[in-house]
């Protein structure tokens, strides 16, 4: 092996040059990077990186025993600012940095490369050549199909789950699982609780296990900790033989300080703004990136399309979009720069994220984007050509907000509190939107959802199984962070497993089965799903009955879908004779209640099929009088 080096090889046009320029590249992951070549039927590796900047750059690798300067890479004449080099007899699995020349003393630390599709296990931090073409993937069938499984009008329940915490090998010094090891299990459990997708907490490399995969490092390489790219792919593959869609969390909004990563890259502030009012996040101690920067836009978009295309990802949630649109975000006055015009917008960040939004749509139309912005920023989810950010869905984090305030309080309080119940109802169809109970409500000291809950043990569940009734009735795509479904009492840890034994109780096991029902009933009954982003799928029967803590509404579909009555009860009192006006006349059936016995609740009160009655009732000329459990929600509709 001589590793001899050569600068004959390039694997970028003149095209992609100029798209770099220009910020619209959208796949820069084939050729910037480490990639298997052969240059006259030797082979090798070709190395190019992005350091305009630099006064030099050589590649320290296992090859060469990580020597500073034996292997230069040559600087581009074309004013792109990127190094490159072939380099014969480079094997896959091989570690390597980027040692990067800078002005002054040359203080810069080895980089990984900022393209690496693999890397080493934290804490070290080199990156591995690798070929991610070798995997044969199995599919075909649900991605043919994928279109109608990811379809504004399809049901869409999400499984927010960590990877790592999910299930731990507690006898083999409490391990997590890999991806081969957690794929079947998984996708059986999904299967099972009738979800329709698993969203994962970032995988992208990171170096600290506490920040979850939200201080990322690689940008194209899934985490070692858990196995190779191949291995992830097939965890990919597995949850798509067995129906089960795959949502990336993604985290464009700030990256890790860390020597290695990508801040202050080629001695200057290439990825990050300099001034540190823009650059530098104070909330989370990150760097921001410069979204005015077209290399770093077109760096981040390729990021996007690359899980798309090579890992079959089905959508991407954008993290923190909110701390993007905003200059002034997690800031006090003087510690931010407004725009010439006074304004906060981060305007960079806005074109960043339509210009993200319109190529991952216009190349998978069939994938959705997800955005978590928590302000009343308008139009995520409006058309880009009508001034909108583009997203498929926004986070509903107003409904989030307001339902846990209102379920925290006694039902006794409650009815000063309507508000919080039925406020997410006045604006749920001014985007499209996805309720979320994620993994940010169950840690930092706020409590499980189950103890978040008032009252004593049976209430508590009561209340639990409640809130996750009107969750599935209210309009909107779904999504739980794992655990809740277990009822957990102790907040998540994300060095632990889940409580699994939990399902040994009653209770608990109450409460997973009623996830497992409530997402079976979204799927099965078309009104409860078909129209969640569209004014036509909702009507209200009455929501000022804040006396008794009662709201009564009805979900529709398409016109031959059977309309579904939802009548809420948070109140701890039972309401016997309750009267209801009704769209028609006929028998009703109650076919859901969150206190049915399975459930291990307090049992059904409404045994048989409900009449109604020719008397009006909130504006209707028909009425049905029922019998509503006390913490409980039921659903309804005509025999």
């Amino acid at each position: 092996m001589n590793y001899a080096l050569h600068y004959d090889v390039t694997l970028f046009s003149d095209l992609d040059i100029y798209l770099f320029k220009e910020g619209t590249h959208t796949r820069l992951y084939d050729h910037l990077g480490a990639h298997p070549h052969e240059r006259h039927g030797v082979k090798g590796v070709y190395f190019a990186l992005w350091a305009p900047n630099a006064k030099g750059v050589s590649v320290r690798a296992d090859f060469n025993a990580y020597d500073l300067v034996s292997h230069p890479l040559g600087l581009r004449n074309d004013g792109s600012g990127i190094w490159e080099g072939f380099i014969e007899d480079v094997e896959e699995g091989m570690t390597y940095k980027y040692h990067i020349h800078t002005d002054g003393d040359n203080a810069n630390p080895d980089k990984a490369d900022p393209y690496a599709f693999y890397g080493e296990l934290a804490p070290n931090s080199a990156s591995r050549v690798w070929n991610i073409d070798k995997y044969k993937w199995n599919d075909a069938g649900w991605l043919e199909g994928r279109k109608k499984y990811n379809s504004h009008k399809a049901p869409i329940s999400i499984y927010e789950i960590h990877l790592g915490s999910w299930r731990r090998k507690v006898e083999e010094d409490n391990r997590f699982l890999s991806y081969k090891e957690i794929a079947v299990e998984l996708a059986l459990y999904l299967q099972e609780m009738y979800f329709t997708h698993v969203e994962i907490l970032p995988i992208t490399e990171y170096p600290f296990e506490g920040s979850w995969g939200y201080q990322t490092t690689g940008y194209f390489a899934p985490t070692a900790r858990y196995g190779t790219p191949e291995e992830f792919m097939e965890f990919v593959d597995v949850m798509h033989q067995h129906g089960i869609g795959v949502i990336l969390d993604w985290v464009p909004s700030h990256f890790v300080t860390d020597g290695h990563g990508l801040m202050n890259f080629d001695g200057t502030c290439l990825y990050e703004h300099a001034d540190p009012r823009k650059g530098y996040h104070p909330e989370w101690g990150s760097a921001i990136f410069n979204y005015d920067r077209n290399e770093v836009r077109a760096f981040l978009i390729s990021s996007a399309l690359f899980w798309l295309e090579n890992y079959h990802i089905d959508g991407i949630r954008v993290d923190a979009v909110a701390s993007m649109l905003y200059l002034n975000y997690a800031r006090e006055e003087g510690e931010w720069v407004p725009n010439e015009d006074g304004s906060n917008i981060n305007r960079g960040a806005v074109h960043f994220l339509q210009q993200l939004n319109t190529a991952a749509y216009r190349e998978f139309d069939d994938i959705m984007m997800f955005a978590e912005e928590s302000t009343n920023y308008p139009m995520v989810t409006g058309r880009v050509a009508d001034g909108g950010l583009g997203f498929g869905y926004k986070w509903n984090m107003g409904w989030m907000h307001d339902i846990l305030k209102y379920m925290k309080k006694d039902p006794i309080h409650r009815q000063h509190h309507h508000n919080d119940l039925t406020f997410s109802f006045v604006y749920m169809f001014h985007e499209n939107y996805l309720l979320p109970l994620s993994h940010d409500e169950v840690v930092h000291m706020k409590g499980s959802l189950l103890n978040k809950m008032p009252g004593d043990y049976d209430r508590k569940f009561a209340n639990l199984r409640a809130l996750f009734a009107l969750m599935i009735a209210h309009p909107g795509k779904k999504l739980l962070f794992m655990g809740a479904e277990l009822a957990q009492w102790a907040e998540w840890n994300f060095a632990q497993s889940l409580d699994w034994n939990l399902l040994e109780y009653p209770k608990h096991k109450g409460v997973q089965s009623v996830v497992k029902k409530l997402n079976w009933l979204y799927q099965e009954e078309p009104s409860l799903h078909y129209n969640d982003v569209e004014k036509e799928g909702f009507f209200w029967i009455d929501e000022n009955d804040y006396s008794a803590n009662v709201i009564t509404f009805v979900r529709k579909g398409a016109r031959n879908h059977k309309p579904i009555v939802v009548v809420c009860n948070f109140s701890d009192k039972e309401h016997i004779g309750y009267k209801i006006g009704v769209p028609t006349k006929g028998v009703y059936e109650e076919f859901f209640n969150s206190n049915d016995e399975e459930f291990d609740g307090y049992g059904s009160l409404n045994l048989e099929p409900l009449t109604s009655q020719a008397q009006k009732c909130h504006g209707r000329d028909h009425m049905l009088e029922l019998n509503l459990p006390a913490l409980s929600v039921i659903y309804l509709k005509k025999i």
